[in-house]
């Protein structure tokens, strides 16, 4: 795959996330869907299986904590660099039944220098708010498409 001159910014963040997707074992075999994605922003949704219930019978929250941060790569991905988490930090919220459906949506703060900020709100299908996730991003050697 090739970048050109002539990719728009949308252009050049779907062809980075098809990239990253079709390398992403991890968010596919969790059944992570990609909803979206635009310049510095992403979202991806889930479904919690009986697989991801902790001892309550509720989503163990490291399923969360993984859709957060997929949703964030995907958001700092979006200008063919690599890019890499520096840290993470998630807030949980409100518990999680199974069989719910999550969505995580990724926004850009802040990118600068090889650094990046972004925010991540995880919510259920009803709107309630699940938790917050916040990404410090690091820009690392490399580009997801070959440049001409």
């Amino acid at each position: 795959m090739t970048t050109s001159d002539q990719m728009t910014p949308q252009e050049l963040a779907e062809a980075c996330a098809t990239a990253m997707w079709n390398d992403d074992s991890a968010s596919q075999r969790l059944g992570m869907s990609l909803d979206h994605v635009a310049p510095g922003e992403a979202a991806l949704s889930m479904t919690i299986t009986d697989q991801m219930t902790n001892g309550h019978g509720m989503c163990h929250g490291g399923y969360i904590f993984t859709l957060a941060d997929s949703a964030f790569a995907f958001a700092c991905n979006t200008y063919n660099q690599r890019v890499v988490a520096q840290a993470c930090a998630v807030t949980y919220l409100h518990p999680v039944e199974l069989g719910a459906r999550l969505t995580a949506r990724a926004r850009e703060i802040s990118r600068r220098g090889r650094s990046g900020l972004y925010d991540v709100r995880v919510s259920d299908a009803s709107g309630t708010v699940i938790a917050e996730f916040r990404g410090h991003s690091r820009v690392i050697k490399g580009t997801h498409l070959r440049e001409d």
